[in-house]
């Protein structure tokens, strides 16, 4: 069986981005080479990415170019190619056709399709966008957070998850430290009764499309 991570840059009051559409790009980012050749690196391991479409497009916006720029620095180019070939699934409603290398899942079986990939994967599944992430939490399907948590205190902005007000107990599997001060922590998300409460049905299978 495979395992849904949620493998997000995050401040130190757990916001994801302070302006809307800055992820990746904000200057309160400290990603430098070593981070990006971590990230590289763990981008490589996951069997296959799965993003919501607000993510995606921003993702298909820029890495897909990126991997033939020769102006551009190694890793950066390393990324590009990373995710443009890695098997990726688009989760929207909206979107009917995706390149490089992307299958979509849309529609009320949405939920239902993404539940069987985790059951059909080996290995761990990338997870991008934090309406995307907060739905697999909701229907306890989300496995791990893969937290890059950077020393800055934003004070306002989109937190790691949307509208998710139950407590949520976590297992430290991992952390590491980098030069540029940001902090890695890999936590396993309990799944029990008593922490997660999944929703059912056709109306969490509606929710679950990215609009």
């Amino acid at each position: 069986m495979g395992r849904f991570v949620y493998l997000m840059n995050v401040s130190l009051d757990l916001l994801i981005e302070q302006v809307p559409g800055d992820n990746g790009a904000g200057e309160w980012l400290r990603i430098d080479e070593e981070l990006h050749r971590e990230l590289n690196a763990r981008s490589r391991d996951f069997a296959l990415l799965v993003q919501g479409r607000v993510f995606y497009e921003l993702m298909e916006e820029y890495w897909p170019r990126s991997r033939d720029d020769a102006s551009l620095p190694e890793v950066l180019r390393d990324y590009g190619e990373l995710w443009t070939s890695k098997p990726k699934i688009l989760v929207s409603r909206t979107r009917h056709r995706a390149d490089h290398n992307t299958q979509i899942f849309g529609g009320d079986d949405a939920l239902v399709q993404l539940r069987a990939l985790r059951a059909s994967t080996d290995g761990p599944i990338g997870v991008g966008g934090a309406a995307l992430a907060t739905q697999l939490l909701r229907e306890g399907l989300l496995d791990e957070l893969l937290l890059y948590t950077h020393p800055s205190i934003l004070g306002f902005g989109r937190p790691l998850f949307d509208d998710y007000e139950l407590p949520v107990d976590l297992d430290l599997l991992e952390q590491q430290r980098f030069e540029s001060g940001v902090t890695m922590h890999r936590y396993a998300i309990r799944q029990g009764d008593e922490f997660m409460t999944p929703g059912s049905g056709d109306e969490s299978n509606a929710r679950v499309a990215a609009r």
